[in-house]
């Protein structure tokens, strides 16, 4: 915390001093603005800090707007556009930091996730940013002059003020609801958010329909609304997760079924036509393309025992259609506490995509997973918090 006059008055105070807030302020205040930065947390960046299994899965080489989940899909663009991944790779070399390319351009620090934590840190340094915290916020006012941020430590008046403080994932860090309740008092219309990117949990019958395959993985296409995705699945003891479930619970709504297609590579049908002669018995078939595990229980739940030549073409085809389509209704989420981002938040129809500012309320910004923008796995998040940040501290 840097010493400072309660007095003063700020260019900016940026409320929140994660991935999204910390870039903001770092970037205004290299923009030669005098920037306040506030957080509740009494240890910097530990959202950053677990990201990404401790490395952090800072960006993502492909970032497109089709990336992201919106009420408003064009929101995006803008900020995406004039802040790119590559923007972001050059600081990241800039600080020497070693990274790699893991899957479908996910980037991965080679070393730990604090590297990104102190990168953030010392771009805010270069700015001359001032911090306080912990430093809890009991209320926001604005009068003619601007913005007045009440805390147990005492009164902070800026002329802007810039809301990043996430959304409800992860609570276990910290995580609140504020920014929502801030942009309600101001007027602006909340999505209501929801867990996203987080494991689901399956009936209790299903599971024991399926019997013990905790932590049995495989690739699968699964598909629900307009989500389609081909990553792996990993059942557990609730249900299932791993990246393809996790990506596809942003789309799932309560009540849905998944769509998933074990067989991704293959026609199943035709495949199981080619295998009618066969003596092997049908898991055991399965068994050689599946984990033995899974083909032994998923057929034994359809009451499927029989060799091959068994069965008639009709019913391969059956067999064929059902693992090309397997269809499961998840019971619901494992919640915020399993999640790793928010979907919905503040409505982006009250913001500028330029700049990140209220329509209604000059000199407000909301930024990050704050707002309805939501990335799948794999980057995508960061990249919104870089560019969502970077967008605000042109503007503030």
């Amino acid at each position: 915390m840097s010493t400072m006059d309660k007095n003063e008055i700020w260019d900016v105070i940026v409320i929140g001093a994660g991935a999204a807030g910390m870039m903001c302020a770092a970037q205004a205040g290299q923009r030669g603005r005098k920037v306040l930065l506030l957080d509740h947390g009494r240890k910097l960046g530990e959202k950053i800090r677990i990201s990404g299994g401790g490395h952090c899965n800072f960006t993502n080489l492909y970032c497109r707007p089709e990336n992201y989940l919106s009420q408003n899909p064009h929101f995006c663009r803008s900020a995406l556009a004039r802040f790119t991944p590559q923007h972001f790779i050059v600081l990241v070399e800039r600080y020497g930091i070693r990274y790699h390319e893991k899957t479908l351009g996910q980037l991965f620090c080679d070393g730990s996730a604090r590297q990104i934590i102190e990168l953030l840190r010392s771009e805010c340094d270069r700015g001359q940013v001032c911090w306080h915290m912990p430093c809890e916020v009991q209320a926001v006012t604005r009068s003619q002059k601007g913005f007045q941020v009440d805390t147990p430590q005492g009164q902070y008046k800026s002329r802007a003020l810039v809301m990043a403080t996430g959304g409800l994932a992860v609570p276990a860090v910290g995580s609140t609801p504020l920014a929502y309740r801030i942009a309600e008092q101001f007027g602006l219309a909340v999505i209501p958010p929801r867990p996203a990117l987080v494991p689901l949990a399956l009936e209790p019958e299903t599971l024991a329909q399926l019997g013990d395959l905790s932590g049995v993985s495989l690739e699968v296409e699964v598909s629900c609304g307009t989500g389609r995705f081909r990553e792996s699945m990993l059942f557990t003891h609730h249900g299932i997760s791993g990246p393809a479930v996790l990506q596809i619970s942003s789309y799932w709504r309560s009540g849905d079924f998944l769509s998933i297609n074990l067989l991704p590579d293959h026609d199943a049908p035709v495949w199981l036509g080619e295998h009618g002669s066969s003596r092997v018995r049908i898991d055991n078939l399965l068994a050689e393309i599946l984990p033995r595990r899974f083909a032994q229980q998923w057929c034994a739940a359809h009451e499927w025992s029989k060799p091959v030549c068994h069965y008639s073409p009709p019913e391969l085809r059956q067999i064929g259609s059902a693992l090309g389509n397997w269809q499961i209704r998840p019971a619901g989420s494992l919640g915020y506490n399993k999640a790793e981002v928010t979907l919905g938040g503040v409505d982006t129809a009250g913001l500028s995509s330029k700049t990140m500012e209220s329509k209604a309320v000059p000199g407000m910004y909301f930024i990050g997973e704050a707002v309805d923008v939501t990335g799948h796995l794999g980057g995508f998040n960061f990249q919104w918090a870089w560019a969502s940040g970077h967008a605000a501290a042109q503007a503030v």
